[in-house]
């Protein structure tokens, strides 16, 4: 019996181009707990999963570790997964209403904590999270209202007021603009690759701090065939991911 041929795929949407960021914050990360808050983030840690982290634990956010498909494969209870949230052993993709150039994040407020403009979330584990085990940011629409010279409330800790805490990294920041890092002698942060068709000029329009920029930046990594198939096919094949990121 003859095999059908596959259709060529169509290129990488920008929307690919982030969850593709999103899933190498957890690469090599081993046998640790993976804790993405938000859909694209979601989609790709499962992909991570799926591909060059298998050692990757997902969780539905209750009681149970769960496999990419979302069917049961272990218990996690909560006093285990605070165990592990305090140790080290979890890495956080949370989102971020506003975030400054050391990494502090805002979940809160907009304006003055006593007198607000705008009542958030609320600070919720963002402290604990932050302090405790590496915690990378997702944020779908790259602005100066998020990108901001300084957070109006320190939710998530950032590097000018860590201190010396033992677990506390932000491997990275992903935008719809491009992937930010930390590594700058002061933990400034760093433009570490840009989304195909995104120029420097664009995303220094949209940040309100002086991004540390390098001379020569990369372009964010392409996914590989078998994992837009995966993407399209397995893990969002309703492209839920194309209403957070447009074209």
């Amino acid at each position: 019996m003859t095999e059908v041929p596959r259709p060529p795929l169509l290129p990488p949407t920008r929307a690919e181009y982030c969850v593709i960021a999103c899933a190498e914050a957890w690469r090599d990360a081993g046998e640790i707990l993976a804790s993405p808050m938000g859909l694209i983030p979601s989609v790709g840690a499962r992909l991570a999963r799926l591909t060059f982290a298998p050692d990757l634990l997902l969780t539905d956010g209750e009681a149970l570790v769960v496999r990419p498909d979302g069917t049961a494969e272990g218990w996690l209870p909560y006093r285990q997964h605070l165990a592990l949230v305090t140790g080290g052993r979890r890495h956080v993709m949370m989102g971020a209403s506003q975030i400054d150039r050391f990494g502090n994040q805002n979940i809160s407020c907009i304006g003055d904590w006593e007198r607000p403009k705008r009542q958030l979330l609320g600070v919720r584990g963002a402290p604990v999270n932050t302090l405790n085990n590496p915690t990378s940011y997702w944020v779908p629409r790259h602005s100066r209202r998020v990108f901001v010279e300084k957070v109006d409330m320190v939710c998530g800790v950032g590097y000018d007021h860590a201190g010396d805490a033992r677990y506390h990294r932000i491997p990275r920041v992903v935008s719809d603009l491009g992937v930010f890092d930390f590594a700058t002698p002061d933990h400034a942060m760093r433009l570490a690759s840009l989304h195909p068709g995104v120029t420097v000029e664009q995303v220094r329009e949209a940040t309100a701090f002086d991004l540390v920029v390098p001379g020569d930046v990369p372009q964010t990594r392409e996914p590989t065939a078998d994992e837009l198939r995966l993407i399209r096919e397995v893990v969002d094949p309703a492209n839920l991911r194309a209403r957070e990121v447009g074209a």
